[in-house]
């Protein structure tokens, strides 16, 4: 959420922003409902300060008024709380600021290239996919998944299982060593923290679980659970910034991505993820940001997996995100990059709308800045694992990194 004196300031910067998502609010129509409720509390205000002021006297004119006040609030307090929720309604809707260097395009095609990393790998025999890999390596199974569970679950077994925790505390390590101090999350969230995080409201369908009957949402990521660790809580400046990585399994409709990404595992409802998380103060936030993405990379470049950052275009972008980068590995099989992490700085963006706050140096308060990154997404891992160390022989050798965890160098036909 703006800060709405931020718009009332500002109205053309905000105003611009929304354009360059390609999103429509009419920021006009806010502000005109702003004024009628500040107009409605100094109403208010005005009255009752009256009603103070009468209520000391004894005059029977007075004692009339003070009836007249008392119904008069009456009739107005009801009238401020709608313009209230109306007002808060539209604000929900206005996405951040961009940052100057977010490029402008319609979709993740005009994502812009920053750096690479690797070489892509040549192979003198026909390169499979990790379904087909996972298949015949017996680690996979996505019929099983899909006969038990419907399309887009599948089972992992044997050397998956064991390349999955050997991911957890390789990411784990580093992160520690960073000081990030880790997390086991709810798989459930209230409604608020999934609103806070900014999951809803959404102008498209919402592509996370709701849980019928109950004011509780499956989590699509531990962001979400970690963005509201500390709502409606007052941190020292001393604390900051806070680092936590979370670890959970995440639930994802994947509403509108029919068709895309249809086979393996990449695009699944389900699937586990460690995830960074950080609260700032502002000032500490871009640099924070840029340490989140060169801890991505440290992770990828010791998996030795081929990849590239991109600087997320304004259509491709979240309304919380001031400005996102993504990495994206390399795909020996489709000759393409496929988005593998993550990263934003929601500056103040989420924790306005959760009430996080930080005492200054004055003793006044402000609002904590909030950063996200994803650590290691499991399953996309995997897919970039075997699709980027198969041999010709059918087998996929272990990132060396993890061979400690796995307690082999490669993964054999049984």
């Amino acid at each position: 959420m703006l800060d709405i004196n931020l718009i009332r300031e500002n109205p053309n910067q905000v105003k611009q922003s929304i354009r360059r998502r390609g999103l429509k609010v009419d920021i006009e129509h806010l502000l005109t409902i702003d004024n009628k409720r500040r107009e409605l509390i100094q109403k208010i205000e005005n009255l009752r300060a009256e009603k103070n002021r009468i209520s000391r006297t004894q005059k029977e004119e007075d004692k009339k008024r003070g009836k007249e006040i008392k119904q008069e609030l009456k009739n107005i307090e009801p009238i401020l709380k709608e313009t209230q929720q109306a007002e808060e309604d539209i604000l929900m809707q206005v996405p951040n600021l961009l940052h100057r260097e977010t490029p402008d395009g319609k979709d993740e095609t005009e994502n812009v290239e920053l750096r690479a990393f690797g070489g892509k790998p040549q192979y003198n025999f026909e390169a499979k996919g990790h379904d087909e890999l996972g298949k015949s390596l017996d680690v996979i199974d996505i019929e099983k998944g899909a006969q038990v569970s419907g399309s887009g679950f599948y089972y992992l077994k044997n050397e998956a299982v064991l390349l999955e925790f050997a991911l957890i505390q390789y990411g784990l390590r580093i992160l520690q060593d960073a000081g990030f101090i880790p997390v086991v999350t709810p798989e459930v969230v209230r409604a608020k923290a999934a609103e806070g995080a900014g999951f809803i409201p959404r102008r498209e369908e919402p592509d996370i679980y709701k849980i019928e009957g109950e004011d509780l949402y499956l989590v699509a990521t531990a962001e979400m659970p970690l963005t509201a660790y500390h709502m409606n809580e007052i941190l020292e400046k001393e604390e900051l910034p806070k680092s936590y990585v979370g670890f959970s399994s995440c639930f994802r409709k994947e509403a509108g991505a029919y068709g895309k990404h249809k086979k393996g595992i990449f695009r699944v409802h389900e699937f586990d993820k460690l995830e960074m998380y950080k609260f700032t103060l502002p000032e500490q936030s871009e640099g924070a940001f840029a340490e989140m993405v060169a801890l991505e990379e440290k992770i990828y470049q010791g998996l030795r997996i081929p990849y590239r950052v991109v600087n997320i275009c304004t259509g491709d972008m979240s309304a919380p995100a001031y400005v996102k980068y993504d990495l994206e590995y390399w795909s020996p099989v489709e000759k393409t990059y496929h988005e593998i992490t993550s990263c934003s700085n929601c500056t103040d963006f989420q924790a306005r709308r959760l009430d996080i706050k930080y005492r200054k140096d004055d003793g006044l308060l402000d609002f904590v800045h909030t950063l996200n990154g994803t650590a290691i997404a499991i399953g996309r891992t995997l897919v970039a694992i075997l699709e980027n160390n198969q041999q010709e022989d059918g087998s996929v050798i272990i990132p060396e990194v993890l061979q400690e965890y796995v307690g082999k160098e490669k993964i054999e036909r049984r």
